[in-house]
């Protein structure tokens, strides 16, 4: 265990996502530095800014582009590799978010560790798009290498109204131009799964019930139980969900070893991995690595405790706190 005990300094774009997170430190005394990416700047040269520093937790989303913060991702990569470079502990480091920011470095990733997920090509043009679909199932699905909640899934029924797009040049490719075309998996049971960890080990998993009309699927902004129930903690302004009904479950342990293998592989401490059923053939699919996790709003009713808890228990003990 590091025998640091700075503060724990919480890097973060969105300024609403991780108030749970900071209510929870604060009710513990628990020292913490507040640290938002906005006019940030560092000196390749020393750690002057983060001196005393017990560890940094990096909360950057990939989906900070949508909110004009584009230019925080690859900044973000090389000072967390600055700060790893120099021996300063950080939790969900360069190589974590190095995967949370490439779609296709994720599918990579599953099939190095031999696991299942939905027939895709990479593509980085959107002219190119008809020609990379070649091959696979419709309908598929168009998404942005860099992502986020689903920011700038389309999708598209045939090949003729991918091509129709892509001569409109209406792909969305997002932040660098590089996007999956990516055979559409229908959900057995019309949900998917997502299972989280702390510490690179299960937490816990939700299932999210699917309306069919939406790919913007962060848990965190989903605002009803599968009972109907309405969630004590308001979904945010960004991104309100109609419809989403949203249980506990306890997935098998074939797949919670798989997740663990899977963010261990990524260097994921902090974060969820998401997969589904086919309902054509039964078989599971993974399809998305997340390392940042906001958790489901109103944890206590929805999975029976509050996950902010063991998170915190988490970052004092790897900050040297004496847990």
């Amino acid at each position: 265990m590091p025998g640091a005990r700075g503060p724990i300094a919480v890097y973060y774009e969105h300024p609403r996502w991780f108030e749970p997170l900071f209510a929870e430190l604060e009710r513990r005394g628990t020292p913490y530095l507040k640290m938002p990416a906005e006019a940030r700047f560092y000196d390749p040269a020393n750690l002057a800014a983060e001196r005393g520093v017990g560890l940094v937790f990096n909360r950057m989303s990939p989906s900070a582009y949508r909110r004009g913060g584009g230019h925080h991702i690859h900044y973000t990569l090389g000072w967390l590799a600055h700060l790893e470079g120099q021996g300063l502990r950080v939790v969900n480091g360069e190589r974590a978010f190095r995967h949370e920011i490439s779609k296709a470095l994720q599918l990579s990733l599953l099939r190095a560790l031999g696991l299942p997920f939905p027939h895709a090509h990479v593509f980085c043009r959107a002219a190119d798009a008809p020609r990379a679909a070649v091959g696979l199932r419709f309908p598929v699905v168009v998404k942005p290498n860099v992502g986020g909640s689903g920011a700038g899934v389309t999708r598209f029924d045939a090949p003729e109204q991918l091509a129709e797009a892509a001569r409109a040049d209406a792909l969305d490719l997002g932040l660098d131009s590089v996007a999956l075309v990516q055979e559409f998996v229908p959900a057995r049971g019309s949900f998917i799964t997502r299972v989280e960890v702390v510490g690179g080990k299960f937490l816990y998993a939700i299932r999210v019930h699917l309306t069919g009309e939406t790919f913007d699927l962060c848990p965190a902004d989903i605002c009803r139980t599968t009972g109907g129930e309405s969630l004590d903690i308001a979904c945010p302004v960004e991104a309100p969900k109609a419809g989403l009904r949203v249980e506990g479950y306890e997935p098998p342990q074939s797949v919670i070893a798989d997740v663990e293998r899977i963010v261990a592989a990524a260097g994921i401490e902090v974060g969820g991995v998401e997969y589904l059923v086919d309902d054509r053939d039964g078989r599971i699919y993974y399809y998305d690595i997340n390392a940042l996790s906001n958790f489901v709003s109103d944890g206590k009713r929805v999975v029976g405790f509050d996950p902010f808890v063991r998170l915190v228990d988490f970052l004092e003990r790897e900050a040297g706190f004496g847990h």
